[in-house]
């Protein structure tokens, strides 16, 4: 099974400060259960705009333990059609990019804690599949 990891998710994970310690116990069940880790291009762009000291390198450094999605997938016309009447700004658009890997079927399962996923998804029919 490969789950997609949401940006938040990976800068609370691998952040100098974790602010959650239940995504640590996550990360343990995903290896237990031997899923795959997935980051989207999307999440390497945005710490990549990072800009605190050496925080960017250590940062992608973290990432290289993470299978990163290899192909960016054409958005789906149902999933543009949904993320259209809902996204405002840059960051819901990447979320978006996110989405539409879980819901053509790149991977198998999106975990986030953003709520406007989740309500994208219940609309498209897969919130069953995105998990906080």
């Amino acid at each position: 099974m490969k789950v997609l990891l949401d940006t938040n998710i990976i800068i609370h994970r691998e952040g100098n400060f974790p602010l959650n310690k239940d995504i640590g116990v996550l990360f343990k069940w995903l290896d237990n259960l031997h899923y795959t880790k997935c980051i989207h291009q999307i999440t390497i762009s945005e710490i990549n705009k990072l800009k605190a000291g050496n925080t960017r390198e250590v940062m992608n450094i973290k990432l290289d333990s993470y299978n990163a999605l290899q192909v960016q997938s054409t958005i789906n016309s149902r999933v543009k059609s949904v993320s259209d009447s809902v996204d405002i700004n840059d960051n819901d658009r990447n979320d978006t990019l996110l989405l539409n890997e879980l819901f053509i079927g790149t991977v198998d399962f999106l975990i986030t804690e953003d709520k406007k996923i989740k309500r994208k998804a219940n609309t498209l029919g897969i919130v069953h599949k995105v998990f906080t």
